[in-house]
């Protein structure tokens, strides 16, 4: 605990606790991030190296009758707070007091002072800074004038010209039948049973072999076939299925339960299952018996089985909607990234670090709360090597910069706005998935300086939906 610490929440700064080297949390050059708490050993880089394309410098002097004001201002909050064996409260001498906690008292006096002279210089230079100031070359004794510099990133000047011309493929968004056709099917069969066939009867297309089998890779080493032994019992597997291997399909179909097969699969290099892509295995096949799928009746109560539906064509039909709603969403999403590239593609832009660090930090959270809620315990998480994993997100955490700095300057262009509605609406969205009311929301988005950002983003998807629309 510091006396600053003390001092900032209405508590005394004892003496016996106030050590300068056993603290000073200053806020704004070491702040937090709640989510650092939530993911420990995620830790964020507050003073990125700075990109010098992006970076601007300003040289300040504050006048020594201000610096002696703040001395005095901060020194006498400390008599007031402090306490001290030995002494009453509020009579501890000035100069136990500036020697008790005079790095503590220094660095209240900086964080009194100059951030009001930095606006003032920045503003008088016309800069807009993007990160954090990084403040060097300070200089500052009572009495005399406080010297510092300050560097910074702002966002460079760049040109969007001829963005118009840019053009990419534009996929059909339209539904197929087969599409729906295929998606009516899965639904169907997520209700049917899988039934035995009674009859004396070879499998054919479309019958689901119940097999045992057991498999030896060939050309393999013998302790990789024994330590991972492939081999399953009443495994059901579809003759004909569109995802049943070719050699499977030729060698079940027309056989009968009861026969034993052998018969070697050649895999795909791309198959699914690594340890199998490439390999050729060779099986021995019982077949135990035939299912059947057995579908469900299409009825209006199979259709109220499904969700809120009044009739299987209800059904139906909303199926239909939302499949096409999720086709062209997904289409314009994929061709806004692709024009994106093609944008990154053709105009240079310097962008800044500490934007690229931000954007790094944005896509490490989402994966570690991916991880956490796949189960990840937090000790594992600590264990996770953090600069290895910035390291690997910087690239794409630079491309999604560029990109939305490109929309920004094509929203500009463009002349779009948000208006309140659509920020409601967003606002609407968000409040289902934090659960808060969005009045709530709302507020604690302002407070936060988000809410600007938010409107930012909504610009920025008007902006890329615009760019499609006209392709």
């Amino acid at each position: 605990m510091t006396a600053t610490d003390t001092i900032d929440n209405n508590q005394t700064p004892q003496e016996e606790t106030t050590t300068p080297e056993q603290h000073h949390h200053h806020e704004g050059h070491n702040h937090e991030h709640g989510h650092d708490q939530d993911h420990p050993g995620h830790e964020h880089q507050h003073s990125p190296t700075l990109n010098p394309a992006c970076t601007r410098e300003v040289e300040i002097e504050i006048p020594a009758d201000e610096v002696s004001k703040a001395f005095r201002t901060v020194i006498k909050r400390y008599q007031k707070q402090a306490r001290i064996p030995g002494f009453r409260a509020g009579k501890v001498p000035e100069s136990l007091i500036r020697s008790r906690f005079h790095d503590s008292i220094q660095q209240d006096v900086v964080e009194s002072i100059l951030p009001t002279h930095f606006r003032t210089a920045i503003e008088q230079q016309a800069l807009q800074p993007v990160s954090q100031p990084q403040v060097t070359d300070l200089q500052m004794k009572d009495g005399e004038p406080l010297r510092f510099k300050a560097a910074f990133e702002v966002l460079p000047p760049f040109s969007v010209e001829g963005y118009q011309d840019v053009k990419v493929e534009k996929p059909d968004t339209t539904l197929t039948e087969a599409e729906f056709d295929e998606e009516l099917k899965r639904a169907i069969d997520s209700r049917s049973t899988m039934e035995p066939v009674e009859e004396d009867r070879a499998l054919a297309d479309g019958d689901f072999a119940q097999i045992t089998f057991k498999g030896r890779l060939q050309s393999a080493e013998e302790s990789e076939t024994e330590a991972q032994p492939i081999e399953g019992q009443d495994v059901l597997v579809e003759v004909g299925g569109v995802n049943t291997l070719p050699a499977f399909n030729e060698s079940l179909r027309g056989a009968r339960p009861g026969q034993e097969l052998t018969f070697e699969v050649a895999y795909p290099e791309d198959f699914g299952e690594r340890r199998l892509a490439g390999k050729t295995v060779a099986y021995d096949v019982t077949i135990n018996g035939i299912k059947k799928r057995v579908q469900p009746e299409l009825n209006d109560e199979f259709a109220k089985e499904l969700g809120d539906y009044e009739s299987f064509d209800d059904f139906k039909q909303k199926l239909r909607e939302h499949m096409q709603s999720e086709k062209s969403r997904r289409i314009e999403a994929e061709t806004r990234d692709r024009l994106i590239e093609a944008f990154s593609e053709r105009f240079t832009v310097d962008v800044p670090e500490s934007m690229v660090q931000n954007q790094v930090d944005a896509r490490l959270d989402r994966g570690l709360r991916a991880l956490a809620a796949q189960g990840m315990r937090t000790e594992d998480m600590r264990k996770l090597d953090f600069n290895s994993l910035r390291a690997a997100q910087r690239d794409p955490a630079l491309t999604e910069v560029k990109g939305m700095l490109i929309l920004d300057r094509i929203a500009e262009e463009e002349m779009i706005e948000v208006n309140e509605d659509e920020l409601d609406r967003q606002l609407f969205m968000l409040s289902m998935q934090t659960r808060e009311p969005v009045d709530v929301l709302r507020k604690r988005l302002t407070s936060e300086g988000n809410l600007a950002r938010l409107q930012e983003q909504i610009k920025r998807e008007k902006a890329g939906k615009l760019l499609v629309e006209r392709l």
